[in-house]
């Protein structure tokens, strides 16, 4: 299990050295916590006397090392390993917390005892328990009892989940710069061409000093930059490495942004030289690939990454494992729907060859949210749609907002949630179930005239049309959803107003509470129109539904959307909203023409008038809430008119966010 709560910085600037600190403690004190409470539980319920049974000797030596010393306990000696281990642990987690150690639920131990180096020697003890009870007929107890507690302290170790760190490669440019500049190694990093900037990092990094000078007072960025990293080496040190195992580079395009972040990592010790001399990294350093420009460069900048020599020496250090994360809702809100999944798989295609080129093991890690305009949908069906050997035994998905909550807060539904991303990463890693279908040349011929044409449209609406920004801004509240006390960021990169700066989870919020859900089918219909104009065409569209498990996703995944889509609520939104009644006209009438194009298509392919012919329990579920969700449209429209009229009454303003909250619910769609 991941987390990035507490170390992805992208945009938000309450990521902070404390809170990182923060967040590592709770999820130390939370995992410590519950195997200590297992541990101790163990010193009661194991209580067989030696007059009884007959352990085995290394059990005898661990309860005659624990220090418990009590006669009650003389013939205990489960009773008393155990007391020991739990000793053992109690002082390790001290180490680890330090003042922090209130935070356990947890009574000290009566005997005190060294810690454990790390959570394999509890890991080990456990095994000599359950060793020893197998040794005298009570394997029963050791798989009932103990075994839970070491799967837990496997799983969970020290650190509970992985915590993700992330930052944008703008930021580590501007601090490398600032840290290049002050040590007088370069006064304008910035105006270096791509060969000199890893001229110079690589120097660098071949360099025994740091860059950082003590006396010299740094800005803001910086200082507050190598504080995290600082923090994320001493976390690393008490906790152990599992703490945080990755570092996300959001906008990764060239190798100086991968090189960018090793000297930074450098900074705080967590690049260094190995023993052997070359360089190595504590953390998988793992580029992030989001616009459609960028996902086309991927495959050349990972294999220009591999072939450097310095960065391979990164990569040979964390066993020849390159993780690649792609996203999905950069991506979309880049080009659309249509080109967005196009790209994404394309991408990852050519980076299965450019990473086995590279004699590398590529792990891709899909950044999708919970919708379908950032890559939501089945995830059954997602995996198996990958393109052939993608999935190479393993898979990392991100699961966001809302569907952290409704897969995983029930043990049945999580269990079961669980099990189909373990069932479809098997199946696809062990089979070639679509290899043969998805390498047909006129199925990606047609997938790449079709990207083209739907980025075009896409792009023609939300880009080209300088009236789009206003008409946005005014149909949905997204002005309004940045006041709730939601999300991890702010809602745009910069004070901009446009759509290039938004964040992709508000412009895909936005568009669900007006119920047009445009981030998940504009475009379509046009690119399948165009598609049909030729001899076949239409024919060839069915027949990639039916043999191409990516192409069906797709199509299946629009479904969805359109059955989500209300049209008369947009207009609703539309017609009291958007004041000037020619945009109103014109664009809204772009966005029902093409909404018309998409349903008329999805059922042509699929063969039927309905979006969720496939799906019946979402069908059903949707119409018993579309009852409680259409005076919410109604409400919240009168309630954004009288509000952006100058009615600032506190309750106007709760009610907007209680009516953007109900209908996201509703929906069971934020962003």
């Amino acid at each position: 299990m991941g987390s990035w709560i507490g170390g992805d910085r992208d945009g938000n600037p309450f990521v902070t050295a404390d809170v990182l600190r923060f967040a590592i403690g709770r999820q130390a004190a939370t995992a410590l916590g519950h195997h200590l409470r297992c541990v101790e539980r163990l010193s009661v319920e194991l209580s067989m006397s030696a007059r009884l049974i007959t352990p085995t000797d290394a059990l005898l030596a661990l309860a005659g090392s624990s220090g418990d010393d009590s006669p009650f306990r003389a013939d205990e000696p489960y009773r008393r390993a155990l007391r020991g281990m739990h000793a053992r642990l109690y002082a390790f987690t001290e180490r680890v917390l330090g003042s922090d150690l209130d935070a356990i639920d947890s009574a000290p131990p009566r005997v005190t005892r060294e810690p454990y180096e790390s959570i394999q020697g509890l890991v080990d003890d456990l095994d000599v328990v359950m060793t020893s009870l197998s040794s005298h007929g009570a394997e029963e107890l050791a798989r009932v009892k103990v075994e839970p507690v070491r799967r837990a302290a496997v799983v969970f170790g020290a650190h509970l989940c992985a915590l993700d760190m992330r930052q944008n490669s703008r930021v580590h440019e501007q601090v490398v710069a600032d840290l290049v500049a002050a040590a007088g190694v370069c006064d304008d990093y910035a105006a270096l061409d791509e060969v000199a900037r890893v001229a110079l990092l690589e120097a660098e990094l071949a360099s025994p000093r740091l860059l950082t000078i003590p006396h010299v007072a740094y800005s803001d960025l910086v200082t507050g930059e190598i504080a995290v990293l600082r923090e994320a080496s001493d976390a690393i040190a008490r906790v152990g490495r599992l703490a945080i195992p990755h570092y996300v580079i959001s906008m990764a395009a060239s190798v100086s942004d991968v090189l960018e972040v090793a000297i930074l990592l450098k900074e705080v010790g967590l690049v260094h030289r190995s023993a052997a001399g070359g360089l190595a990294s504590d953390l998988d350093i793992v580029p992030l690939f989001e616009t459609i420009a960028d996902l086309g460069d991927s495959a050349r900048t990972l294999t220009a990454m591999l072939e450097n020599a310095t960065y391979r020496s990164l990569v040979e250090s964390r066993g020849r494992v390159q993780e690649v994360m792609v996203g999905y809702s950069d991506s979309n809100k880049d080009g659309g729907y249509l080109t967005s999944m196009w790209n994404l798989y394309d991408a990852q295609a050519e980076l299965v060859v450019a990473a086995a080129a590279g004699g590398v093991r590529l792990r891709l890690f899909h950044g999708r949210g919970g919708t379908v305009g950032r890559g939501g949908g089945p995830a059954y069906q997602a995996i198996l749609a990958q393109p052939p050997h993608s999935v190479q035994r393993a898979i990392r998905v991100t699961e966001q907002g809302e569907m952290v909550a409704a897969k995983y807060s029930h043990p049945a539904p999580a269990r079961r949630n669980l099990e189909t991303l373990l069932a479809a990463t098997l199946e696809v890693s062990c089979l070639d179930v679509h290899e043969d279908a998805s390498t047909h040349p006129e199925f990606v011929a047609a997938m790449e005239a079709m990207s083209r044409v739907a980025f075009k449209a896409y792009r023609a609406l939300v880009y080209d049309d300088d009236r789009f920004v206003d008409f946005f801004r005014s149909i949905t509240p997204t002005d309004e959803i940045a006041t709730l006390n939601v999300g991890s960021r702010p809602a745009s990169r910069t004070a901009s107003r446009a759509i290039e700066d938004l964040r992709a989870i508000p412009w895909v919020f936005g568009w669900t509470q007006c119920r047009l859900m445009l981030p998940g089918w504009y475009g379509v219909g046009t690119a399948f129109d165009a598609a049909a104009a030729s001899d076949g065409g239409a024919e060839l569209l069915s027949l990639m539904y039916v043999e191409w498990p990516f192409f069906h996703a797709i199509v299946d995944n629009m479904g969805m959307v359109l059955a989500k889509t209300d049209i008369e609520i947009g207009r609703r939104y539309a017609e009291v909203l958007v004041d000037d009644a020619s945009v109103r006209d014109e664009i809204f009438g772009s966005v029902v023409a093409e909404h018309e194009r998409a349903l008329r298509w999805h059922e042509r392919i699929t063969g039927s008038p309905d979006p969720l012919a496939d799906n019946p329990v979402l069908a059903r579920s949707l119409r018993n809430r579309y009852p409680y969700l259409d005076p919410l449209h109604i409400m919240q429209v009168d309630l954004l008119r009288r509000f952006r009229a100058g009615d600032h009454d506190a309750l106007v303003q709760r009610g907007i966010q209680l009516t953007i909250n109900a209908i996201a619910t509703g929906i069971r769609n934020s962003g």
